[in-house]
């Protein structure tokens, strides 16, 4: 099994339950917590980057 490259939020402080990401060989894009990293989520990297269009998109129409 490769070993994944973590990468935490820069959003997260040095504090334990942080948002870590890494892309996994197969191209799906993981998800775990710091503090539970056993646990992770995989989800397909152009899924991912749908959804972050969304929320950008949300958010910049809520701009006054």
């Amino acid at each position: 099994m490769t070993e994944l490259r973590w990468q935490k939020s820069s959003f997260s402080s040095e504090a334990s339950n942080c948002l870590e990401l890494a892309t996994a060989p197969d191209g799906t894009l993981q998800l775990r917590e710091s503090d539970d990293p056993a646990t992770t989520i995989a989800v397909p990297l152009a899924g991912f980057r749908s959804l972050l269009t969304a929320v950008r998109q949300e958010i910049a129409g809520r701009r006054p």
